[in-house]
Order: structure tokens, then sequence, then C-alpha cells
């Protein structure tokens, strides 16, 4: 009887972490005129910053235990001159590559693929014509 009841209350106990375990987090709100945006990747240490009206990125790595966090550089060159801004102008869709992203000009419909890295020489952006 004693096993009956610890196996009953351990399931109570157990069966809600495990059904909520693999629910993604919900994307907060973001005002999607706001000058930067962050952006989740299928990593959970990494996030992409973009700057919404000159397409510019960088990769954001944070960490809880250690002292890896860091900011790197995916994008450092505005995609528009200065006369065409408008924040909320750019965006970014993942794609089922974890890596990959594709960054869209909402206002003339251009496209790049993003590609994020812990490695250096993996990094890019690549134009989509």
């Amino acid at each position: 009887m004693k096993r009956i009841a610890v196996f009953i209350v351990s399931l109570i106990f157990f069966l809600p972490i495990s059904i909520f375990a693999d629910t993604p987090l919900p994307d907060p709100t973001q005002r999607p005129d706001a000058l930067y945006r962050l952006f989740r990747t299928s990593n959970m240490w990494t996030f992409i910053k973009l700057n919404t009206q000159d397409g510019r990125m960088w990769q954001l790595q944070f960490d809880v235990e250690g002292d890896n966090r860091f900011t790197v550089v995916l994008n450092d060159q505005p995609l528009v001159n200065t006369q065409k801004i408008i924040p909320g102008r750019f965006t970014l869709y993942p794609t089922a590559n974890i890596f990959s992203f594709i960054l869209l000009d909402q206002v003339d419909g251009r496209t790049w693929q993003v590609q994020w890295s812990i490695n250096q020489n993996q990094r890019t952006i690549i134009p989509i014509k």
C-alpha cells in the first residue's frame, strides 16, 4: 500500500514537469517598430539582436554558470542608406536549420540568408537574389 501511495505522489509531482519540460517559452511581446529586437534561436544560450531600421545584427550569447557571455557582429554594414532608415523595416524569420535565418527588408522585399555560429568563419550574411 505504501508503494502505491509513493507511486501516486511521484506521478502527481513529476507528470506536470515532464509535460511542460519541452514546451518552448513564448516570445515576449515586442513592438514591430522598435529600433532593436531580439530573436530567439534554437540554441537556448543564443539570441540575435537586430537593428530593425538598417539591418545590422549581432549574435548574443549568455551563460548562467560561467563567464561565457559575448556579443559578436553578424553584420556591421547598414543595408540601406541613411535617407531610407525606418524603425521596423527589417525582421528575421527562423528556418528549419537552427543556424540560419532569413532577413527580410519589409519595404522593398530584399532578403538575405543569415548564418550565426560559435565559429567566426561560419558567420555570414548572403543576399538571396
